[in-house]
């Protein structure tokens, strides 16, 4: 996991090309989705964190997002009942 106050813009935007970075998240919501998801545009800079991978951000317990990873977010919200 990497906060978004802890990297600069330029190692961010490198370690997105080398697909180091796969997936972001909120923080305080616990929820994880794609980096061009409208709603992760939206959220404050110190709510944002960065994940290599779907699995690292299940195992530190954040949830799909239902905007962008639907299918994910139905299955989770499924298994949660």
């Amino acid at each position: 996991m990497i906060n978004h106050i802890d990297i600069s813009d330029v190692d961010l935007w490198i370690k997105i090309k080398a697909n180091k970075i796969s997936y972001g998240g909120n923080l305080k919501l616990r929820i994880y989705g794609q980096l061009n998801c409208k709603s992760g545009k939206r959220m404050k800079l110190e709510n944002r964190i960065f994940f290599t991978s779907k699995k690292e951000a299940i195992e530190n317990n954040f949830r799909p997002c239902g905007h962008c990873m639907r299918d994910e977010y139905k299955k989770w919200k499924n298994e949660a009942v």
